[in-house]
């Protein structure tokens, strides 16, 4: 997948279709924003108080006009036309004095801003910085993929220029190694800009447990850190491992292969995820379920739609309504959401009616 394919679901938009590949470089003195606020007044919810209620240890209530999840101890929201972030207690604490026409969450101490036509990042004492690049992604494993003119290369957080901009495209650092794109092919360079692996491939992801996603020839398999391609392209789609496992499809048929490349799970399901926490959801159908990695079904109920599970719950969808079940099945928060996300720094974001909250673990 390229770069601005990547970024994008990277950065996290919250609604924000202006904002690309954007972040900041520290250049010359940052300015200070305002780092405290009062969180808008709480909406009226459809939802009983009572039902809310039992939702909410540690939770705040629905009243944003949209959320992200937690990163970093802090989460971005909007509210009355603007954004900012907000504290577990539900407090503004970073909130630039300026009309933003977009923001990202904080990965590694510094999140995307967009102003008044620059490019820039702000930190998690309000300090804010311009860029003097036109495109610049998010930092990953300390460094971040920037673009001038038309070439992409790589800076740190000083803004130094560590790899010089000489790329068609470039993702992300992940495990060392990340893809970058030279004369219509894909390779891999090491933090010092050097080709490890020379561009070879028709597309290229990021190394996740060891292994990458590449496509040759219209098919799709996986490159190894041994440098060679241990599994061959062969699949119609193919994503990343995650608990060593990865999921495929060929046709319209899902199923997973192991580290081998051996087909672990058989190709049977309408739609695969990855797993997590040593499950997966699976679309059976129309309805969705979740399998163990042996490919047994975990539950004796069925789900409107399942996502996965992150700090031993997952959000699940019943009769139109969303809530979350535990590794055992259970419905342990009711589901009486419209919307929700999954738990992350041990809050998950959740929407009733046309605003959005947060709950934490009961």
């Amino acid at each position: 997948m390229p770069f601005h394919q990547k970024t994008r679901s990277l950065l996290l938009l919250i609604g924000f279709s202006s904002l690309a590949l954007i972040a900041g470089i520290q250049i010359g003195q940052g300015r200070q924003v305002r780092l405290t606020g009062a969180v808008p007044p709480a909406q009226t919810s459809p939802v009983p108080s009572s039902d809310i209620a039992q939702t909410q240890t540690n939770g705040i209530p629905p009243q944003f006009d949209s959320a992200s999840d937690f990163s970093e101890g802090l989460a971005l929201v909007g509210f009355e036309g603007t954004y900012g972030f907000i504290n577990r207690d539900g407090k503004v604490v970073v909130k630039p004095d300026l009309e933003i026409s977009g923001m990202s969450s904080f990965s590694e101490g510094l999140a995307v801003i967009r102003f008044s036509g620059i490019h820039g990042f702000i930190d998690q004492k309000g300090q804010l910085f311009a860029s003097p690049y036109d495109e610049v992604s998010r930092f990953s494993n300390g460094l971040a993929a920037v673009r001038k003119g038309r070439q992409y290369g790589y800076v740190d957080k000083s803004g130094k220029v560590v790899i010089q901009p000489q790329f068609a495209l470039a993702t992300a650092f992940s495990e060392g190694l990340a893809a970058v794109k030279l004369n219509d092919k894909y390779g891999y360079v090491d933090r010092t800009g050097k080709l490890v692996i020379p561009p070879q491939f028709d597309d290229s992801w990021e190394f996740t447990e060891g292994m990458a996603v590449i496509r040759q020839n219209k098919k799709w398999g996986y490159l190894g850190k041994s440098k060679r391609v241990e599994i061959p392209s062969q699949f119609d789609g193919a994503f990343s491992f995650s608990g060593s496992l990865a999921r495929v499809r060929m046709g319209d048929q899902w199923g997973y292969v192991n580290r081998k490349g051996a087909i672990a799970i058989p190709l049977q399901f309408s739609f695969a995820s990855d797993f997590s926490q040593g499950l997966a959801a699976v679309q059976i159908g129309e309805k969705w379920n979740y399998i163990n990695q042996l490919g047994q079904p975990m539950f004796n109920r069925q789900f409107d739609f399942a996502n996965k599970f992150s700090e031993g719950l997952a959000a699940v969808k019943v009769n139109g309504k969303w809530g979350y079940i535990n590794q055992s099945g259970y419905l342990t928060i009711p589901a009486i959401f419209d919307n929700a996300g999954p738990f992350s720094e041990g809050m998950a974001r959740v929407q009733v009616g046309d605003k959005w909250g947060y709950i934490g673990k009961r």
